[in-house]
């Protein structure tokens, strides 16, 4: 299931057309067109089928979380895998997966006996396969076209999904109105089955195996560390949690305002559905010169703005051609934000854990969608409709100027491996598996200097931590006042080699700061120290 937003949006800039000339990236980007067209027909049936079956502003947003969660609870192990499978096989696993679903859909809906629980549960299905898809899409694209065509590859997948979003729900609007949710459902399944023979068509070559390839819960385990650790990502993914908790609230109502507030039908839903998908379009062709006027922080005020005015607007029941336009102001403001931040983080993320780290963002885009759509709708249970959209534009408006005082990380740094770290030295080969292992680098440091060298340490620390080390710290000899050893924690020796190959360019520029304070004649000595199962201590009876 496609979530309403779209997480990766850029405008195309001039040439970025040139990626459709190569013929796999072509095919399978014209594929995905369809199959988020009929996936947005899906939703659309779905989010208006519960309407029929029941009034409960709640179980209206159940739709809208049960899509969404899946992707909160599942984006950072699709990551992992995305990266330790054949992401051809997975793709093609995943999608007959969401064909089985829609079919159900389809059956269940053709025979009457469609629920609130079963719809949820199927919309739940929907999401988990999204989940699992979405971060492997996003990693196939490297390999689909040469590097200096990615970010135009990037910016037409993104254009895809706005394209799909201005039809699908236009579209399945009117075929729910014209012929019920069973047809609509029907023709998600094919869209799934034209996605399923274009990635048979594909011949993806098989991957090289250097010997240091991760294992699930390795990467897992890595993965975290580095979203733990990096300070910028963790500035993306507030921005991205408060921005989110707020404006869920028009994606949890808008079916309810479409027929209460609005007094439409399934068209009129699906056509203000088309009028965001418009208003994004729109929004990606007008991008660069925003971004160019205003910056990354003014966009997000900005988009934080026209979202709470787009919200307090559809608060006030107005006519319905007015709700076209709000939709599509807000349209525009939505792919503003998505587009900005995933930007953001996309710049800031070497490509080594790029698919995890993204997979991280996803978790926190989704759960906060998730968690304010089911909060949003019970407070409209509460408050009305009226009421709760009322309440999430003015916390957005104010969540807006607060956070223009916490800067996105402008992501200019240079993130490509520098394999400048020579190969450690060792008395025999060594197994992949052993560890932990202990590096220590041992600095030969001035008094006067130890203030500033302990400080440019302090900034080493965190890529450290954020290439593999679980645990880092700094010692002193206390019979000799100018030697300081530097030392970190990796899980294991085969950890430590992939260790030497995230160290990025600016990550190097770091270290070299750190080593100009080193007196010595010959630079820091490093020692690698393995963990030795040793016996325990024994002791004699009597």
């Amino acid at each position: 299931m496609t979530p309403p937003p779209d997480p990766a949006a850029a405008k195309p800039v001039p040439g970025s057309f040139a990626p459709l000339a190569r013929p796999v990236f072509a095919v399978l980007w014209a594929a995905t067109v369809l199959g988020n067209t009929g996936s947005f027909m899906r939703d659309v049936a779905s989010a208006w089928l519960v309407t029929d079956l029941s009034a409960s502003p709640t179980a209206v947003a159940m739709i809208q979380v049960a899509g969404t969660l899946p992707v909160f609870l599942l984006a950072i192990p699709a990551g992992v895998l995305s990266d330790i499978l054949d992401r051809r096989k997975f793709l093609i696993l995943v999608q007959m997966m969401l064909a089985a679903v829609s079919l159900a859909l389809l059956l269940i809906a053709q025979s009457g006996l469609m629920t609130v629980s079963a719809l949820v549960a199927l919309t739940f299905a929907g999401g988990v396969g999204a989940a699992l898809m979405a971060p492997t899409w996003q990693s196939i694209v490297p390999e689909l076209v040469p590097r200096a065509e990615l970010k135009n590859a990037v910016a037409l997948n993104s254009l895809g999904i706005n394209i799909a979003r201005a039809i699908g729900p236009a579209a399945g609007g009117a075929l729910v109105a014209a012929f019920g949710a069973a047809v609509t459902y029907g023709i998600d399944v094919a869209s799934y089955v034209v996605v399923i023979a274009a990635l048979l068509w594909w011949k993806r070559p098989a991957g090289a195996d250097d010997g240091l390839s991760e294992q699930f819960f390795g990467a897992f385990r890595a993965g975290l560390r580095y979203a733990r650790a990096s300070r910028p990502l963790h500035v993306v993914l507030l921005r991205a949690v408060v921005f989110f908790a707020f404006a869920s609230a028009v994606w949890a109502l808008l079916p309810l305002v479409a027929r209460t507030l609005l007094g439409g039908g399934a068209g009129f839903y699906g056509l203000l559905l088309g009028a965001v998908g418009a208003g994004a379009i729109a929004g990606a062709l007008a991008l660069p010169r925003l971004r160019a006027r205003l910056g990354s922080d003014g966009l997000m005020l900005a988009a934080a703005v026209v979202t709470a005015a787009a919200m307090a607007a559809l608060a006030l029941a107005p006519p319905q051609p007015v709700a076209v336009g709000v939709l599509f102001c807000l349209g525009i403001a939505w792919i503003v934000a998505l587009t900005t931040l995933n930007g953001t983080a996309q710049a800031i993320l070497p490509n080594w854990v790029r698919g995890r780290a993204l997979a991280v963002y996803l978790t926190v885009f989704n759960g906060a969608m998730a968690g304010g759509s089911l909060a949003w709708g019970l407070i409209a249970q509460q408050a009305g409709i009226a009421g709760a959209l009322a309440l999430s534009a003015a916390g957005l408006l104010v969540a807006g100027f607060l956070l223009h005082r916490v800067p996105l990380p402008v992501g200019e740094a240079d993130l490509v491996a520098s394999n400048h770290w020579p190969e450690p030295l060792t008395a025999a080969p060594i197994e992949g598996d052993r560890g932990p292992v202990m590096v220590q680098i041992e600095y030969r440091i001035r008094p006067d200097d130890r203030s500033a060298f302990l400080a440019a340490l302090g900034r080493l620390a965190g890529e450290r931590r954020r290439d593999g080390a679980y645990a880092w710290g700094v010692t002193e000899d206390a019979a000799d006042a100018e030697r300081i050893v530097e030392w970190f924690m990796v899980e294991s020796w085969d950890e430590h080699l992939r260790q030497h190959q995230r160290v990025s360019v600016a990550d190097a520029d770091v270290q070299r700061a750190a080593t100009a304070f080193h007196i010595g004649e010959e630079p820091p000595l490093v020692r690698h120290l393995i963990t030795v199962d040793a016996p325990g201590p024994r002791f004699d009876a009597g």
